[in-house]
């Protein structure tokens, strides 16, 4: 019996998803090739909003897109592309236990994803190097789209 790989992917890959960047074919291609649903957390959803909100504030976006990417999120995750999380408590304690350990660049929020990752029992898809590099060193799997420089 073939067990089916399970994906967690960060905010750091999904904005990508839903905005032109340099990682958004990439992205896009992989999200396309991978069987429903990807895990998100309640994080995810949280800085995703906090996203679209900066944007606004940057002028990247104005309401009109603000909302129709915000639309656009939420008809995926309704539509069961996406399947959204609760950080479980256990995901707290090992992202506690990781960064006390100090023997990471991570920061708190990057550290609860990648323990998100690791309560769920799935690979990780990220665009952040030192969520990248932090993953590998804790022995978490997972897939990194890397940012070329021009």
């Amino acid at each position: 019996m073939n067990e089916v790989e399970i994906y967690y992917i960060d905010t750091s890959a999904l904005l990508p998803y839903y905005r032109e960047e340099a990682m958004s074919r990439p992205i896009q291609d992989l999200l396309i090739s991978l069987d429903p649903p990807i895990l998100i957390s309640d994080l995810t959803k949280i800085e995703f909003v906090s996203a679209i909100a900066r944007w606004i504030r940057t002028g990247e976006f104005n309401e009109v897109q603000a909302v129709l990417v915000e639309n656009t999120f939420n008809k995926d995750v309704n539509s069961g592309l996406f399947e959204t999380r609760r950080v479980m408590p256990e995901c707290f304690r090992q992202a506690e236990k990781w960064l006390s350990a100090r023997k990471t660049a991570l920061r708190t929020l990057d550290a609860l994803h990648i323990a998100c990752s690791w309560g769920y029992n799935a690979k990780l898809i990220t665009c952040d190097a030192i969520m990248h590099r932090s993953a590998n060193r804790l022995g978490i799997d997972n897939i990194f789209f890397r940012v070329e420089e021009d």
